[in-house]
Formats: C-alpha cells, sequence, structure tokens
C-alpha cells in the first residue's frame, strides 16, 4: 500500500511537471503568441512591400512601352519642353515678406 501511495505522488509529479513545461516552458502557449505576432508582423511587411514590387513593376513597363511615359517623366523631373513650345515659370510672393500697405507713399 505504501508503494502505491509512493506511485500516485510520482505520477502526480509527473504530471505537474509536464503541465508546467505545456503551458509556461520553450514552445508554450506564451511562445507560440510571440511567433503568431511575429508572423502577422511580418505579413503585413510582405503586402506593403508586394504592393511597392506590383506598382514599380507597372512603371518599368510603362517605361518599356512607349516614349510617352518617358517624356512624362523627363517633363516633370527635368523640365523637358518641346521645340515651339513657350514656357512659364509662375512665381508665388513670399509670405514671409509682408506687402507694403502704402504704395503711393514712395
Amino acid at each position: 500500500m505504501r508503494w502505491m501511495v509512493a506511485l500516485l505522488v510520482a505520477l502526480v509529479a509527473l504530471l505537474v511537471f509536464l503541465q508546467d513545461r505545456l503551458w509556461d516552458g520553450e514552445g508554450g502557449r506564451d511562445s507560440v503568441a510571440a511567433l503568431e505576432q511575429r508572423v502577422q508582423q511580418q505579413a503585413r511587411e510582405n503586402e506593403g512591400l508586394q504592393q511597392r514590387n506590383d506598382a514599380l513593376s507597372a512603371e518599368v513597363e510603362d517605361l518599356k512601352s512607349g516614349e510617352a511615359a518617358v517624356e512624362d517623366r523627363a517633363r516633370s523631373e527635368l523640365g523637358m519642353i518641346r521645340p515651339g513650345e513657350t514656357f512659364y515659370r509662375v512665381v508665388e510672393p513670399d509670405p514671409a515678406t509682408p506687402a507694403d500697405p502704402d504704395p503711393v507713399r514712395q
């Protein structure tokens, strides 16, 4: 009878040890939750990078397919104008410089 009590105590101790490892040990619920969070974060990052790659691929195709995209880029980034066109630059007044309130005084 005494050996059965010792066996029962040993089995309960083993059960407690295994439950502790299952819930709090390496590979336990906290570790799994942290890994799931990292996977979700990486998936969001991958989605953003995929959208960026798609946009860049579309731009490359536009540049390869015709002169219109190249011309548009040259006009916006390099200030290209065609022969016969007139270039106008509109200069806005600097808001930091106050206008003269009485122009007649000069």
